[in-house]
Parts: C-alpha cells; structure tokens; sequence
C-alpha cells in the first residue's frame, strides 16, 4: 500500500477517534459497570440480603388497590414481580398531567394490605445506564448523538485495522516497557485494539443499529415501501401494539389465572413484568416479558394474551422467533451480554474497561506524538488535549465513584444526590483540569478517583451496618464482590497518579507532562556537561 494511501487512513483514524474518543470513554466505563445490572441492584438497597422475596400471591390485591384509588390507570400500567434481585411486588404507572407532564408512581402494599406510593431508595443503575447510552447528555437526544459516534467508531476500526494489520503477528504482544513512553502507549494502545476487535466490532454495529434503528430504516420506509415497512418489522420490534379501548365493560381476569395461562402458552418462562392495557374493558390486554433458559444466544420471550378472557394473541418464544426477531433479540443480547453468566460477565467487564482505555490512551498518544522534544514549551493543542482529556475521562471515572458513594451517605432523595453529585463531581474535574498544569491535574485526579472509588466499600459498610470480612461470612457474594473490585480500581489509580507524579518530576522535561521549572532543566544540563 502507498505511503500516501497509509497517511490517509491515519488521519482518519486519528481525528475520527479523537472526535468519539470523549463520549466513548463514557459510554464503555459505565457500561462496563451496568454489565453486572442485576447484581447492583440488590447492592442499591443496604437491607436487600435481609428480606425474602415476596410471594406473587398478593399481585391482584396490589391492581385492585390502585385502580380504586387511581381508576385512570387502567389505560396502561405495569406489574413488576419480585425476583431475588428486586424482592418486592411492585406496580409502575405513569400519571400523564396536563402541560405533557408525567409523574411516575411506584405502588406495593406494606405489611398491613395497605398501598404505598414508594419513591425509589436509589437509582444508581438506571443512571449509570443512562450514561451509557447517552455519554451524560440529555437522554432524549443523547441517544441518537451517541449513535451517530457508534458510526464514527466503525470509522476508526476500519481505518485502524488497515493501518495496523501488516503488523498484526509482529506487534501483537509487543509491550516495550522503558524510556520511550510513546512506544509503550502505542503498544498497548495496538494490543488491546487487535485483541479485543471482535468485540468492538460487535459494540459499533450494535450500537448503531440500537440507537439509530428507526431513522436508518426512514429512507426505505418513504422511498421503497411506501410508508409500508414499519408494518412489516413492527412484529419484530414489539410484541404487540397497544390496543384502543372497545367501550364495553367486561372482567380482567385475576393475575393468578393470568400467570397459569401464560406457563401455559410458553412452558418455563419465567416471567419478570406483566403490562396491561385497558384494563376492565373488552379489549384488555396483557403483555408479559421474561426468560425462557435454553441453548441460545436470546433468552427472551413474551406472551400476549386477551385479558378479559385468557385468549392467547401471541407467543414469542426463542425456538419460534422470526428470522427478524432473532437478529434483534440476538443483537441485543450480544450488546448486554445477557448470556453466558457469569463468565461472559466478568469477560464484558474487562473488555469494557480495556475499550475505555483504547480511547484515553488513543488521547494521550496524540498529544505524545506532537511533542516537541527540543524545548520544554509544549504546543497549546496539546496541552488542551491533555487537559480535556483528563476532565472528561477521569471526571467520568471520579463521577461514577461518587454515585456509589452518594447512594449510601446522602440524606433526602437519593435520586436527586446522584445524579447532581455526578454531574457536579464530572464538572468540577473538567474545570480543575483546565486550571492546572496537566501532571498537576492528572496526579490530582487520579488521587480523587482513588479515594471515592475505595470510599465505596467504606460507604455500603457504614449504611448496612456490616463491614464487607462480614458480608463475606454471611456469603453475601455481591457486597464482597463490589468490595474487591473497588479496592482493586482505587489501587491502580493511586498507582497511576503516582506514577504520573514521577514522570513529571524526573521525566523528560521535554512534555507537558513534566513538572521541571526551566531553571531546574538548565541546571541539569550544565551538571552533566560537568
């Protein structure tokens, strides 16, 4: 390939992962945290060990209760059954204001029969996923801003591949530790990027396709199907459309029939939330979501009955889907990782960890190649580099640390905690980063990641009242494990932020990473000509 051909492709790849670079490292660190989605939720609530999972038994006890005190929620509502994650029997509904407002209720009866409109202790998770998928910008549109990187990403893999395959057996295992820190970075920066490609790969196809879905079909839906395409793969977007109220009055069936007919339907399925739709009229409608445990990749599976009497409208199930419906369900479990167990857990958490840093180290190796080594003035691109590099990318790992810190130590609303916390936390490290040197602000931020992120453990411990050696007597696994993997993270951040703190001390004073006055440079050369 022509040397030219070669520098065009390094531009590409080079500007295009500095252009996603930012929000990608969001994306992967928090969504290599939601990887273990279910585990953190039982860690969410300090006292989740210490309650059995509720019966379903009281589930129609719980509907009556809350369409007599709030009879217009039987357009749509949800019923969320208890599972060793979340151990209660919940009800969902969102009550639609005028204005377009909504107000999200959250129902369940107490131990007396009596109904409670409950406000969620934390939502730790379901904000960290928020990150995930919008890299912290509103979700509304963060979304399909994240999409449009996810593109950008298939970019730089493209182009990276080209660059980097000639070398692919030489450099694979290449790690040159010494001197030359640019050489080290680019090693493992190239290490990590080949090894784990399928996975990225995979994550850049997923993503655009789950963000972008829609508005990547519009063009066949208006220029080759004439409107008519949605109706074509709408059975394997959705279960079932939501059915418009008949007028006539009749009976929904209780939720233990219900749940009879359903097992029924789809044997094994273990369902986990049941929606209804128009609930006490002719036309009710119940869609049920869950597991069914089989050899394959998709484990999702949901049934649609008539509620009012029990007729079956749909089977979804993995061993009857529909072409379509395993490429989406498929996709999506290959995204979240929702197979395998454990095992493919802990490989997406590390693989995810290890993207995070494919993108801050592809930062730093930009601003490394663009030193200048015969004078201590470093060009200001670089310095700003590091700088936005170092806010972004250390202000996300500082904010997700203090959210599992907050959720245990703040008073009040928990929900409200986190979310400013994270956001004051990120911005405050983004604004430190600019207003100090980088090896200053690099070595100052990784020291604040380490402290919140081993706080962690010391946070659940004064919550729950039990420190994680006694969690581990009590082989309570999720508590130990976030425990460990927190101390680990804030080890290595303090050992990179004493590292950082070296190099700027007695490194090349030729970087903007170095720490050395002039004056001190000077002395040094004229000591070694002596």
């Amino acid at each position: 390939m022509k040397s030219s051909t070669i520098r065009t492709f390094m531009s590409v790849h080079t500007w295009v992962g500095l252009a996603a670079g930012f929000c990608l490292f969001i994306a992967f660190y928090a969504g290599a945290v939601t990887i273990f989605h279910e585990e953190l939720l039982t860690w969410e609530t300090a006292s989740s060990r210490a309650r059995p999972v509720e019966s379903t038994a009281r589930a129609q006890a719980l509907i009556e209760a809350v369409l007599k005190a709030h009879p217009q929620a039987k357009e749509s509502f949800y019923l969320r059954l208890p599972s060793q994650h979340v151990p209660d029997l919940s009800l969902d509904w969102d009550e639609e204001r005028k204005g377009g407002a909504e107000i999200e209720h959250h129902f369940r009866l107490n131990a007396a029969g009596q109904l409670e409109d409950v406000k969620p202790y934390s939502q730790l998770v379901d904000f960290i996923y928020r990150l995930h998928y919008s890299a912290g910008f509103p979700p509304s549109w963060g979304i399909y801003v994240l999409g449009a990187i996810c593109v950008l990403y298939g970019l730089a893999l493209a182009s990276g591949v080209i660059i980097y395959a000639p070398l692919f057996l030489k450099d694979l295992f290449a790690l040159r530790i010494g001197k030359n820190i640019k050489r080290m970075w680019q090693d493992a920066h190239n290490a990590i990027g080949i090894l784990s490609l399928p996975f990225h790969l995979m994550y850049a196809w997923s993503s655009a396709v789950l963000t972008l879905g829609v508005i990547l079909l519009a063009p066949f839906q208006y220029m080759v199907f004439d409107g008519k395409l949605l109706n074509l793969v709408g059975a394997d977007i959705s279960a079932a459309a939501t059915p418009a109220a008949s007028g006539v009055a009749a009976a929904t069936l209780p939720a233990a029939e219900l749940l009879a007919a359903i097992q029924v339907a789809a044997p094994g399925m273990e369902v986990e939330t049941m929606v209804f739709h128009q609930h006490g009229d002719a036309n009710a409608q119940l869609q049920a979501y869950g597991k069914i445990h089989q050899e394959t990749v998709a484990s999702q599976a949901a049934v649609v009955l008539n509620a009012s009497n029990g007729g079956v409208l749909r089977v979804v199930a993995p061993e009857r889907y529909s072409a379509g419906t395993r490429f989406l369900r498929s996709l999506q479990a290959l995204h979240f990782g929702n197979f395998g167990h454990a095992a493919v857990q802990w490989t997406y958490f590390i693989l995810g960890m290890a993207g995070a840093f494919l993108f801050y180290s592809g930062n730093l190796l930009w601003v490394e190649a663009r030193r200048k080594r015969q004078q201590q003035a470093q060009p200001r691109s670089g310095r700003l580099m590091a700088q936005a590099t170092l806010g972004v990318c250390l202000g996300c790992v500082a904010g997700v640390s203090a959210v599992f810190v907050l959720s245990k130590l703040a008073p009040g609303e928990l929900p409200l905690w986190e979310q400013r916390g994270y956001y004051a936390v990120f911005f405050a490290c983004v604004a430190w980063a600019f207003a100090r040197p980088p090896a200053r602000a690099a070595h100052e931020l990784l020291t604040l990641c380490a402290v919140l992120t081993a706080a962690i453990p010391l946070a659940q411990w004064q919550r729950s009242g039990s420190s994680p050696w006694q969690a581990l007597l009590h082989g309570d696994g999720v508590i130990v494990g976030v425990a460990a993997v927190a101390i680990v993270f804030a080890a290595l951040y303090w050992k990179m932020a004493r590292a950082v703190l070296q190099r700027g001390r007695h490194g090349d004073p030729h970087s903007v990473w170095s720490l050395q006055t002039p004056g001190a440079v000077e002395a040094g050369r004229r000591q070694e000509a002596a």
